[in-house]
């Protein structure tokens, strides 16, 4: 066959392949969101407006995202009173499910599987971990599939403080 009738072909293969890997950016609002937690609970994102949510893909086999969890946890533990809300969802096999369960017994934050969840709307997971915020307008101001540096509590009060400060639940 000809090359030149193959390079339209070629050219839309290729554009299909380099598809950005997330589905919501900052700015937007933040798609939809549920989960069945570890202890059973509903976790439903659009039930929680006036909140403002992290939502953290992670993994146990993941050392950064071992890393970032005491932070999410401490600041978790000093801002939740003011409409912080985190879900950390597992992108673990089923196989994982003990060691999961083990790392978030540390943790008083919800968690989920992958399994036990939907969230289509953030796109592919593609590395871990992903962190997105959302504000208490259900908007994205932190998309998690941007390298970002490690999530630590000076990033989390630069980032989500202002969100908070920005009016009481």
């Amino acid at each position: 066959m000809d090359a030149k009738k193959l390079l339209p072909w070629f050219a839309l293969c290729c554009s299909l392949v380099c598809l950005p890997a997330w589905a919501v950016d900052v700015g937007e609002h933040a798609p939809d969101l549920t989960a069945k937690t570890l202890n059973g609970e509903t976790f439903d994102l659009r039930k929680l407006a006036g909140q403002v949510v992290i939502v953290n893909f992670w993994a146990s086999w993941c050392e950064p995202c071992r890393e970032e969890m005491p932070a999410m946890e401490t600041y978790y533990q000093q801002h939740k009173g003011e409409g912080l809300k985190i879900i950390a969802i597992s992108m673990d096999e089923p196989e994982d499910e003990a060691m999961v369960r083990k790392v978030m017994a540390r943790y008083s934050y919800p968690a989920a599987f992958q399994r036990d969840a939907e969230f289509k709307g953030f796109g592919r997971i593609w590395r871990m971990p992903m962190t997105y915020v959302i504000d208490r307008h259900g908007v994205v101001r932190k998309d998690g599939s941007v390298g970002d540096p490690k999530i630590d509590l000076p990033l989390l009060d630069r980032l989500v403080s202002p969100l908070l400060a920005s009016h009481s639940p």
